[in-house]
């Protein structure tokens, strides 16, 4: 616990107000963030959410919150490690919080009444998205949703989260997903272990934390279940269908190939 932020000044001019949280440290091993991460706050209110956020007995902590009129607010200095993505695994790092900048979306989530993004909310997610990420020189392919690094324990900031509109503003990578079809049932856990294992080495190399072990075990259907929220949302049913490969295939595509990884 780093009690050195409880005054701090704001790192945006985006920024309406601090309210410094408890619990923040230095960043291990990284100098600077490289990943901006994405969460909603899952309660009824943003005022509810940096309250709790910024005491020390939550053990939780995050560095902004924008609530649904586009109001930020900072809770941890950029340059600290906050506590927002808990056990988390992307592209080989389990330690998401030291090279990561969280932000919490105010949004009751799944629990309490899930609703759409308000588009003054998505306005300010877009404004200060593009400022951290040129701040930081954070790629596109670096802004990730809390289910996408944690694809077990979580499902935020969810399938109502417009990722689509966000990449257009500049922040995030996207393609336009490829259309389900009824008639494509999809791998199963009697498909041939060779498919399994080609679709998971694709799931792997775009950065997942999935084992290429040809068997479609609880892990490999939650990484496509996260892989849905994010990409293909119209359709969130954990399938390994031809439009989640189609898309997931057209995404490593346009991916710089040094952020390509594979996990055996």
């Amino acid at each position: 616990m780093n009690r050195a932020s409880a005054t701090f000044s704001a790192d945006s001019a985006l920024v309406g107000g601090v309210h410094a949280a408890a619990n923040s440290e230095p960043r291990r091993g990284f100098t600077k963030p490289n990943l901006l991460l994405l969460h909603y706050t899952g309660m009824r209110s943003a005022a509810a959410a940096i309250a709790y956020l910024a005491r020390a007995d939550s053990k939780v902590s995050c560095h902004y919150v924008i609530d649904v009129d586009g109001t930020i607010t900072q809770q941890v200095p950029e340059a600290l490690r906050a506590w927002h993505a808990g056990l988390s695994c992307w592209a080989g790092e389990t330690d998401i919080n030291s090279c990561s900048i969280g932000i919490e979306i105010q949004n009751p989530g799944h629990e309490l009444g899930y609703h759409d993004f308000p588009a003054a909310q998505m306005g300010a997610v877009a404004r200060l998205g593009r400022d951290i990420c040129r701040r930081h020189t954070i790629a596109s392919e670096r802004v990730l949703a809390h289910s996408d690094v944690a694809p077990q324990r979580k499902i935020d900031p969810g399938e109502k989260f417009d990722w689509g509109w966000l990449a257009a503003q500049g922040v995030g990578h996207w393609v336009p997903p490829s259309a389900a079809r009824d008639d494509d049932a999809g791998l199963d856990a009697g498909s041939p272990a060779a498919s399994i294992r080609a679709a998971q080495h694709l799931f792997a190399r775009y950065g997942y934390a999935v084992s290429v072990t040809g068997v479609l075990d609880a892990r490999t259907i939650a990484v496509v279940t996260a892989f849905q929220r994010h990409f293909r949302p119209a359709r969130v049913d954990g399938r390994i269908d031809l439009a989640t490969l189609a898309t997931l295939e057209r995404l490593l595509v346009r991916l710089p190939a040094r952020t390509a990884v594979e996990t055996i």
